[in-house]
């Protein structure tokens, strides 16, 4: 380390997280040689921008200025930096005073990025990093024609304690201890950020199909068929360097080269082949992935690192994924009507949504569900359930406008506490239903050997599901019972029920 990096690179501090619109970006704390990134970042701005941020005209930064910017020792002066596509889009930093327990904080996010939450996140990270620092109280100054700070810091939640205005600059100090008010803002942040990360998944405006097959038998090939024989109700794109038309519609050799936007693409194509077509689903500014194809974690460590290679390349591009090792999604909503998946028939619409971990089982529920007359307000298989969770799925559901119950196949929670602080809000207006696979140990063996999942003890899922207000059945008959039940009976105005077997 050099002198002026005394502290050790906070490397675990990096992550990816989800954007009010429900983009997804990679934050991590700066490093020296971001030098030429922030020098790009700080170019790209407009001169309104500019003056906001350092309350003069623009100015070309020097050498030294760029090696200050981005050279901090992680303690006393500290920066995140936000990268999408390999483009830095937003910076916020805090310098500490000379009293110690106070610091002052500034932040600056690119005009194209703007009003997508970035500048609220980075306050979050820099005050949780902040805090391990030593550091009790943030202090800024912010020009008063710069709504958008005062905003970002009015919502915040952090308790105030003084505001002065002088020569038009807002000056003001606040703690950073969290409070009720700013935990309360940090959880709707979360939720509003989680539901629209799923709804360009679920509500697309056109999807692409890579790996569109001519083989009628082929994944690739079903999907395009399903989008058009369900109604899709917007642009089908289907990919193959191979083919000239699929079904009546004209195969594009990339999703690159598709004329007009992708919201969605679905990938049916080799897992060494998925690499390549995220990066170039990024480069077309694809907002979701639905990853059919298998061969990753499922099947060893091998596996797993190509998975994460997938997650990381996606999120870093703005992308959420179901998947890999999925059936695919639906959504039945009319003026939706998307089926991206390779089922033989696709499901009546109705008001139950269901996730499945298992493929198998997501399959036979749709099959079932048309002969039990259960009709589906849409559908998600999860499959090795890298990114997209339950946790996702409940939040969208609750708000979606079409769902009165929730149905759900789960062989492992990716975090039992999220899991239990979700469904006990969702759960006190719209009732969910699970069948945890694993109540034996062959039941444990056979979840794990198809999608990697790890159980949880059973006794412990029974709590927890107690705790979230979550209705536990045993058996695919008992799930769709309880759909359509909760489906069709109105909800009982008293607590004067009688049952007779």
């Amino acid at each position: 380390m050099t002198e002026a990096n005394p502290h050790e690179y906070p490397s675990a501090w990096a992550i990816d997280a989800i954007l009010a619109d429900g983009g997804t970006v990679h934050i991590r704390p700066i490093r020296p040689d971001d030098a030429s990134a922030h020098r790009a970042f700080f170019a790209r701005q407009s001169d309104q921008s500019v003056y906001f941020r350092f309350f003069g005209p623009r100015s070309d930064l020097t050498d030294r200025e760029v090696t200050y910017f981005t050279t901090v020792d992680y303690h006393d002066r500290m920066a995140f930096v936000a990268f999408l596509r390999e483009e830095m889009i937003a910076v916020g930093r805090y310098d500490r005073l000379a009293h110690g327990a106070e610091a002052e904080v500034a932040f600056a996010v690119a005009d194209e990025h703007q009003g997508r939450g970035l500048a609220t996140l980075l306050l979050e990270y820099l005050a949780t990093y902040a805090a391990t620092q030593g550091i009790t109280r943030f202090s800024a100054d912010t020009l008063i024609d710069n709504r958008r700070m005062l905003e970002v810091f009015e919502v915040a939640g952090f308790r105030r304690e003084r505001r002065s205005i002088e020569h038009g600059v807002v000056h003001l100090v606040f703690d950073i201890e969290p409070t009720g008010e700013s935990l309360a803002a940090i959880e709707r942040r979360a939720w509003t950020a989680g539901v629209a990360s799923i709804r360009r998944i679920l509500q697309p405006q056109s999807v692409a199909v890579i790996g569109a097959g001519r083989n009628p038998q082929s994944i690739g090939h079903a999907v395009v068929r399903n989008l058009i024989d369900g109604g899709f109700a917007g642009p089908v794109y289907p990919v193959n360097p191979n083919a000239g038309e699929l079904l009546g519609l004209t195969c594009s050799t990339s999703v690159e080269a598709i004329d007009g936007a992708v919201d969605l693409a679905v990938l049916a194509i080799p897992a060494a082949q998925c690499i390549e077509a995220v990066d170039a689903c990024g480069r077309k500014g694809v907002k979701g992935l639905v990853v059919i194809t298998s061969g990753f974690a499922e099947v060893g460590a091998e596996g797993a690192e190509l998975q994460r290679e997938l997650l990381l390349r996606a999120h870093r591009r703005g992308m959420r994924v179901v998947g890999p090792n999925c059936f695919g999604v639906i959504n039945t909503a009319s003026g939706v009507r998307l089926n991206a998946t390779f089922a033989s028939r696709a499901p009546a619409p109705g008001e139950v949504a269901f996730a499945s971990q298992s493929g198998a089982l997501g399959i036979a529920v749709l099959e079932q569900s048309l002969t039990s007359g259960l009709g589906l307000s849409s559908f998600v298989s999860m499959g090795n359930k890298s990114d997209v969770s339950s946790n996702d799925l409940l939040r969208y559901w609750q708000q979606d406008g079409q769902t009165r119950a929730i149905l759900l196949y789960l062989e492992s929670f990716g975090n039992p506490r999220v899991f239990a602080r979700v469904a006990s809000v969702v759960s006190r207006t719209t009732p969910i239903v699970v069948v945890k696979s694993g109540r034996s140990s062959a039941g444990s063996r056979a979840a794990a050997s198809h999608t990697a999942a790890l159980a949880s003890p059973d006794t412990v899922v029974d709590a927890l599901f107690r705790q979230a207000g979550v209705i536990r059945v045993d058996t695919l008959e008992e799930l769709l019972d309880c759909g359509q039940l909760l489906a069709n009976q109105p909800a009982l105005a008293g607590h004067r029920l009688a049952i007779v077997g």
